[in-house]
Parts: C-alpha cells; structure tokens; sequence
C-alpha cells in the first residue's frame, strides 16, 4: 500500500495496458463502441448493448475529468453520447438492450440495469462538457427509475433475473451510487437522500450480522429465506458494493455507517477467498448451499478490481492493518492471472484453477471499458492524495 509505488505503476498500467485495447474501438461511422470481442481484441459481432455504451461513456468522460483532457478521449464521449441521444431510448422512456450497429433495435428493454449505466454516463458526461442534455436525461431516468425500485417483484434486470418472491441487492447498489453522483452533480438534497434510503435497505434488509454476510436475495422488507437462492452471497457485489455506500455515508457524516461497510468488506473478503487456488469466487452458498449465480466457482476479473480500489480506499479512511495485508493478497493474485500481456486489457473470466475461459454470460456478448478502468481511474485519484 506504498503510494509512491502503486500511482506510477497504475498510471501506466492504464494508459499503457488497458486503454491501448480501447482507444480505437470507436465507430466512427455509425457512432457508438464496438466491444462484442473476445478478450483478444477478435470482432465477434457490430451489435451494440446499451449497457456497455453507457459504461463506455462513463469511462471516456471519467478520462476527460479524472486522468487527462486528451483530444481523442474527449471525441470519444461526443460520439458515444450522441450515439445515445439519437438512438435506444423507447417512446416510453425505456432503453433498448440491444441495437444493430447502425442504431436499430435488436432486443427490445429488459434491463433496468442499462438505465443505471446510462444514467452514470451521462452525469460524467455532463461533469466533462457542461451538457445540460446529457444532465436532464440522467434526471429523467431518475425520476422514472425510483418507483420501480420499491418493488422487484417483475423487475427487468438481465442478464441476472431476480427471483420470484424476492428483492435483490444488485438493483438497490447500483442505483444508490448512480443517484448519489447525480445529487452530487446537480446539487440536489431530494435526489441524496433517496441515495441514503437505498443504502440504508441494503444495510438493513440484505446485511445478516449473525451470518457475516449480505445476502443477494431476501423476500421483500428483508426476511431471510432456508434455500439456495435465499443463502447465496456474491462477495464481488458486496465489495463494490460498500464502497458505494462508504462513499455516500462518508458523504453525509455517517461515521458509524461508515464503519459497518468496513466491516462488511472485511467478512466478504474473508468468505470469497479461494484459499486453494487463491483469487474470490464470483458466489457462495451459505449452510452449503448450492449459489443461485451463473458460474459461481469462476474467478472473474470485475471482483478482483473492486476489491483493488475498495482496499485503497478502506485503507485511506480507517487505516486499518488487514486492508494493507488484504490488498497485498488481491494485487499479487490479480496481476498474476488476469493481465493479458500479448493483447492488452484483461482476460475476464478464469476457471477456478485459475486459467482463462469463456465468459459465462451468453445473454450479453461484451467486453466492457468499466470495472478495470473505473478502478484505476478512481485508484489513481486516491493515491495522488497521498505522494
């Protein structure tokens, strides 16, 4: 944890690792990223996910405002952005979860989740250019998103369905960082405090004290459920998912909330670390149960990131021995086995023995510029505070 080590080695790490596979991905005829490739940079198809526009947005911009203003990254938010203001928003105010590459739909909504990733794109894209388009379509997804969270019974969240009967923690993480930055951006106290109301259903509805554990799913209002779906923790969401949350109680001088997100990441740390092969499971079943999530014995690239970032932070506000020694564990496990060094970027799914395989997802063909470079971008940015 030696900020004048880990900033120079993340810096180039990003600019020369990572970006490199993303910089010339953009389509500059028809607007938009063309990321349906394999984790060798292979085109496999030109149809573009709206959720991995709106993380690509978010990136490019998050680049502008965090890292550099290069000319080529500031271009790269335009087309992205104008790509989303002209194409994939339904009459309805719903978003297309698939378009041809010219901008046609192909699948029709089914995912909240791409409201959420165009949500974050489009505030870092207002925070990069000022927009007040970009800034009253974050709003506009805000205002028609709330509602819906109070109910997740029928909730569209592919490619991971939530189960009949329960209420899931991925909806309520997502959306209470989105809404928190975009409070943050606009300055509005209404749109934080629906940020807090969400954090504080995951803290006390999906949090189990006596379990150590945060459970994906409970029925609605948080009862615990005696099965496979209603025992299943994923330590990946937990870890992004109380940085989110230390962030936004950190925000309103929370400090004993705060404390318990510490708390939180240091249990799923503990219970996701495969400690024969090493890396964090993507899911585990409590009470031996069998986890109710696609691949759960994979090591997957997205919670090895967060955990990165989240123990740099963790360590930053409490200063705490474990996350140094946690961080030491990750960064050795993560820059051994993920880092594709013939092609740049990062392998995204390993098997448990730790050898690179095929994405598990099939619903949703990506590869995405988020988790790694968010992580890095955001990494870079806390280590600065530091030298």
């Amino acid at each position: 944890m030696n900020a004048q080590t880990l900033l120079p080695f993340y810096t180039r790490h990003l600019l020369e690792q990572v970006m490199p596979f993303w910089n010339d991905r953009i389509d500059l005829e028809y607007g938009g990223l063309l990321n349906c490739v394999s984790d060798t940079g292979e085109l496999k198809s030109t149809d573009k996910y709206l959720w991995s526009q709106g993380r690509a947005l978010w990136t490019f911009a998050a680049l502008v405002n965090r890292i550099e203003p290069r000319a080529c990254w500031v271009s790269a938010a335009e087309n992205i952005s104008n790509f989303l203001f002209s194409h994939g928003r339904q009459q309805d105010g719903s978003w297309a979860f698939a378009l041809t590459r010219e901008g046609n739909v192909k699948i029709p909504p089914q995912s909240i989740y791409v409201d959420a990733f165009v949500l974050i794109g489009m505030t870092e894209y207002a925070r990069m250019s000022g927009s007040d388009k970009a800034r009253s379509l974050a709003f506009d997804i805000y205002e028609r998103i709330v509602p819906r969270l109070a109910d997740h019974d029928g909730l569209p969240t592919q490619p991971h369905a939530i189960p009949r009967g329960f209420q899931s923690h991925g909806p309520l993480m997502i959306f209470a960082n989105a809404f928190h930055d975009l409070g943050c951006l606009v300055g509005q106290a209404d749109i934080l405090q629906t940020s807090v109301a969400l954090a504080d259903r995951i803290m006390n509805e999906h949090v189990k004290p006596d379990e150590k554990a945060l459970l994906e799913f409970v029925r609605p209002g948080g009862e615990s459920s005696d099965c496979d779906i209603g025992r299943t923790v994923v330590p990946g969401h937990v870890i992004e998912s109380m940085w989110f949350l230390e962030n936004i109680y950190t925000h309103h001088g929370r400090k004993e909330s705060v404390r318990r997100t510490a708390e939180n990441l240091q249990w799923h740390l503990e219970k996701g670390w495969d400690d024969v092969h090493g890396g964090l499971k993507l899911a585990i079943g409590l009470h031996g149960a069998r986890p109710h999530w696609v691949a759960p014995e994979a090591k997957v690239w997205w919670p090895h990131v967060e955990a990165l970032y989240a123990l740099i932070r963790f360590h930053g506000v409490t200063g705490a021995s474990w996350c140094a020694a946690w961080y030491d564990k990750v960064h050795d496990y993560a820059f051994t086995h993920f880092p594709n060094r013939h092609h740049g970027e990062w392998f995204n799914y390993l098997d448990p023995a730790g050898k690179p395989m095929p994405s598990a997802i099939r619903n949703l063909p990506v590869k995405d510029p988020f988790h790694l470079p968010r992580s890095l971008i955001f990494s870079i940015e806390e280590l600065a505070k530091r030298v």
